[in-house]
């Protein structure tokens, strides 16, 4: 048997339209009228994680899950983690406890009547658990969930909450607690820097990308990577957004896969759940360990 650390590997299952670069363009009543891409997307994705022996968490759009019940049966063939992406990519500052709620569970009937258990795990649209939205996890916590993946622990202009636990720690909430899981940053010069996935990993080359993931792995910690299947699409309709926003959404999609292919060479991956598991964090929610102050006044927990 490997013994290799495990890392986690996750997809956000959201259609190119759905994304928040092209938001201006592609209104909330079009998106019945566009045709849809996703399984180009993914179909390369579970190809490439068969020909690996590798497995990975899929967070559904609940909206997703709905129209493709084939794609959620397609993961748990291929022995992957059903998780939730919320019901239709809304932002958790654009929400309350109440609507947060009703969104998750729509988007948990919308899973199991494709056939997926409950969801255990959710990762909300553009990393939107900040600060000003930390009420998010007492919902979580209240549903039933046991991790969450929304906390970036950078300094960026829409999202992130810097000084944040860069690994695995616990979270407290109102009626318990739960895991954080936070998609991978590098420790430089006193800051967390973004790597682990989506336009970063399109924009730095593959080799900067897998040093920084042996990187992680020296240091024992397990690595979180996330893309998703339209980044795996070079064929998607071009759309007239800003320079910005399209440099940002287009940039190499040719170049996913291959590098994706690269890194399933070099490391061991697997499903969030799994992940969890092989770390320690399988305590019941609510059973907290030794509190870990967090820089900017925040607690959590490590395991």
């Amino acid at each position: 048997m490997s013994t290799r650390k495990l890392h986690s590997l996750s997809f956000d299952v959201e259609e190119y339209f759905q994304v928040a670069n092209l938001r201006g363009h592609f209104a909330r009543s079009d998106w019945e009228r566009v045709e849809p891409r996703i399984d180009v997307g993914m179909d390369a994705i579970l190809g490439a994680l068969e020909r690996h022996g590798a497995r990975a968490t899929f967070f559904f759009l609940g909206w997703i899950a709905e129209r493709h019940p084939h794609l959620v049966q397609r993961c748990l063939e291929g022995g992957h983690e059903i998780a939730s992406h919320g019901y239709e990519h809304l932002f958790l500052q654009d929400l309350e406890p109440a609507s947060l709620h009703r969104d998750l569970e729509r988007t948990e009937q919308a899973l199991m009547a494709a056939g997926a258990p409950r969801p255990v795990g959710f990762r909300a649209s553009t990393f939107t658990l900040t600060r000003s939205t930390w009420w998010a996890f007492d919902v979580l916590v209240q549903r039933g969930y046991r991790y969450d993946s929304s906390v970036h622990p950078v300094r960026h202009p829409v999202y992130g909450v810097p000084g944040f636990e860069p690994g695995l720690s616990r979270v407290a909430a109102a009626g318990g607690s739960i895991v954080e899981f936070p998609v991978s940053t590098y420790p430089l010069l006193g800051r967390n820097w973004p790597f682990g996935g989506g336009g970063y990993f399109r924009l730095l080359p593959g080799a900067v990308t897998r040093a920084l993931a042996a990187g992680l792995e020296r240091r024992g910690r397990p690595m979180a990577f996330y893309l998703h299947p339209w980044e795996f699409d070079p064929g998607q309709p071009r759309c007239p957004a800003p320079a910005f926003k399209r440099f940002r959404h287009y940039l190499n999609l040719d170049r996913t896969l291959p590098r994706l292919e690269a890194l399933l060479e070099r490391f061991r991956f697997g499903s969030m759940a799994e992940v969890l598991a092989a770390e320690g964090f399988d305590a019941p929610r609510g059973a907290l360990s030794a509190t870990v102050p967090q820089r900017g006044g925040q607690a959590a927990e490590r395991g």
